[in-house]
């Protein structure tokens, strides 16, 4: 997450709008007492490209933290738990996972406005573009293994073990989610989508049975939440926790796979669709899972196409809470109106995705 990216990638600092700011001297003095050899001198910069829980870069002469909080105004009730986020990533981060290290919550509003953490700076690339532009075929090959291992590796984390045990609800995942993102659906409706509405009714009865198999869900498990290592192929942290839980690992798996079925200009993101993934040293979406379930030892059909209706639905909801932020006057990022001219066509796309499933 460098101040000056290729367009390849994300991650790229602005700074700090009026709209953003808050209180930098008295942050300075919260962190001093808590970081240690944290100095009086900080350089405060905005992260471009979030949707949801404002980010900032803060540079001292030694060293740089990342700050993550919550935005201002009036939020849903489950949104924007910069707490739960904490949390997780100081289990994984002390379970060895690739996490930036978590250092100070801060649930006292009177900081900076809102509860905020803050973390170590991961040096990294986050690519946009899934078919990685600029980069080698085999370092593209290495990237993506990394990426399956890395998944793998979360999945695997006995979570009880590390104090997460609470952290969601076994069972029902699918079910669960449905239920989640229809509800905030219907919190953030700014007008009516036809096919959103066909969704709310078909996607509850359509879940595959997959077992009642229960790991840690990162919840936006892509290229673009991964930070790879600068000069290696390797991924060096996951960032942007604010979606986990527990639940079917298949869930982020076929999550992640939308980079190969992501219709085409749905999605600033790019997919792989018409690629020459064997040019590009990439896997098919089939080589990609089996190697997961080689490494998990999980079973289950990824390509079903009720997971693309599913995923292109909830991106959708997730969407049309930007519309819902946006029109009650909490809108967190400059190209919000952009995105929110994406939820129809997911809808339209989730919807030929269920059809495909077997839908009326």
């Amino acid at each position: 997450m460098s101040a000056a990216q290729p367009a390849a990638m994300i991650g790229g600092t602005v700074d700090v709008a009026a709209n953003s700011a808050f209180d930098e001297a008295r942050l300075i003095a919260y962190l001093s007492g808590r970081i240690p050899e944290f100095p009086g001198s900080v350089r405060v910069q905005k992260f471009e490209g979030g949707q949801s829980n404002p980010t900032f870069l803060l540079s001292t002469p030694d060293a740089r933290y990342v700050l993550r909080r919550k935005p201002a105004g009036a939020l849903l009730k489950s949104a924007h738990a910069v707490d739960r986020e904490y949390r997780i990533t100081k289990a994984l981060f002390e379970a060895g996972l690739p996490i930036a290290e978590p250092l100070v919550l801060c649930e006292d509003d009177d900081v900076i406005g809102t509860m905020f953490y803050v973390m170590r700076h991961v040096p990294g690339r986050s690519f946009w573009n899934p078919r990685m532009p600029g980069l080698e075929r085999a370092e593209r090959a290495a990237i993506y293994d990394s990426a399956n291992e890395t998944l793998a590796r979360l999945h695997l984390v006995d979570f009880e073990a590390i104090g997460l045990g609470d952290y969601g609800r076994p069972g029902n995942y699918f079910a669960r989610q449905v239920s989640r993102w229809s509800r905030q659906y219907e919190a953030s409706r700014t007008r009516d989508i036809p096919e959103m509405e066909r969704l709310l009714a078909w996607l509850p009865g359509a879940i595959p049975e997959t077992g009642d198999r229960t790991t840690i869900i990162h919840g936006d498990y892509s290229f673009h939440n991964l930070l790879v290592h600068p000069t290696e192929p390797r991924v060096s942290a996951v960032i942007d926790w604010e979606l986990s839980t527990l639940g079917d690992p298949l869930g982020d798996l076929t999550y992640h796979m939308m980079e190969w079925s992501r219709p085409e200009g749905v999605d600033a993101r790019g997919t792989l669709q018409g690629a020459d993934l064997g040019a590009l040293g990439i896997p098919t979406a089939q080589e990609y899972a089996r190697r997961y379930c080689e490494r998990t030892g999980f079973r289950g059909d990824p390509t079903h196409p009720f997971y693309r209706a599913f995923n292109l639905f909830r991106v959708a909801a997730i969407l049309q809470g930007i519309a819902g932020r946006a029109r009650d006057g909490v809108q967190t990022a400059s190209n919000a109106e952009d995105i929110i001219s994406r939820v129809e066509p997911l809808a339209r796309a989730a919807w030929i995705a269920a059809q495909e499933a077997g839908a009326g």
